[in-house]
């Protein structure tokens, strides 16, 4: 994979890191709906990166 290709998504998910610290930090506090947003949007974001750059050849 090339340099740029890894450093963008390093970015991509410091960024959703960042983002779900802050909603895990908000006024609502840390609980059980913010918590299963934070893991939707990683899945919802993350899957389909994986899917294509790491996933399995298609024939």
């Amino acid at each position: 994979m090339k340099p740029k290709r890894i450093a963008g998504l390093a970015i991509l998910a410091l960024l959703w890191v960042w983002l779900c610290v802050g909603l895990l930090t908000s006024a609502d506090g840390f609980n059980l709906k913010n918590i299963l947003i934070a893991a939707m949007s990683g899945i919802i974001i993350f899957v389909p990166l994986y899917k294509k750059y790491f996933g399995g050849e298609k024939k």
